[in-house]
């Protein structure tokens, strides 16, 4: 039986400044380990408010979700932050990659705030995940020396450091020209089929999420297929 990593269980929001506007309607979808998992709709329809409450970072709906087999629903926000630095990896549109370090540093940080490996062994690790994504030539760079296509592929290595259930991201492609949204592509699909990598991809880019496994559609924020 496929493993669910995660899942969304009558999921509902609303936004109350100034007005009362419900954003989330019921919604209903599960993840398993290794899919790679794409979801559009027009802006405006939900989908980045739904990727914040499945990562944990907004706590403000009414429904479920569960990850790993555990609801969220009670928890405080630090066993929140935990569960966020060691089972999710969240790649954004722009990397947010800190100048006064290293590249490699950058990818350690959030090893070193989880602190379940000794500092060398997290070195080690990030390292590799620079290899992985063809990069580890730049470790010791500063990440303003390196390409804008570059400076993604680390924030993807920086999101992957603690070996997370699932890589969540929110137009990770839409800052960069065609050569290097597929070079994100190809990672990402790499990760699902020889890692087995479960991702969770918002894009407005209809061509990516064709060449996904699977497309979470939404309309006015509700799913309409999945």
């Amino acid at each position: 039986m496929d493993q669910i990593i995660l899942e969304a269980k009558g999921v509902s929001k609303y936004f109350h400044d100034p007005i009362t506007v419900k954003v989330l309607t019921d919604v209903n979808f599960s993840i398993n380990r290794g899919d790679f998992v794409s979801v559009i709709g027009k802006s405006g329809c939900g989908k980045s408010t739904l990727l914040y409450i499945l990562s944990t970072m907004d706590t403000d709906y009414s429904g479920h979700i569960i990850i790993d087999g555990e609801t969220m629903r009670d928890k405080n926000e630090a066993d929140l932050a935990r569960v966020r630095n060691e089972k999710i990896g969240f790649v954004f549109q722009f990397h947010y990659l800190l100048n006064e370090f290293s590249v490699l540093k950058n990818v350690m940080l959030p090893g070193l705030k989880l602190g379940k490996y000794s500092v060398k062994e997290i070195e080690h690790r990030a390292y590799e995940k620079l290899k992985i994504l063809g990069i580890e030539s730049e470790a010791l760079k500063k990440p303003n020396q390196v390409s804008g296509g570059q400076k993604q592929r680390i924030a993807i290595a920086r999101a992957l450091i603690n070996d997370p259930l699932i890589l969540m991201g929110d137009e990770p492609t839409g800052n960069l020209d065609k050569k290097n949204s597929e070079i994100v592509f190809d990672i990402f699909k790499e990760l699902a089929e020889v890692y087995n990598q479960s991702l969770l991809i918002v894009t407005h880019d209809n061509e990516f999420a064709l060449r996904t496994d699977r497309i979470i559609e939404m309309e006015d924020g509700r799913i309409i297929s999945v």
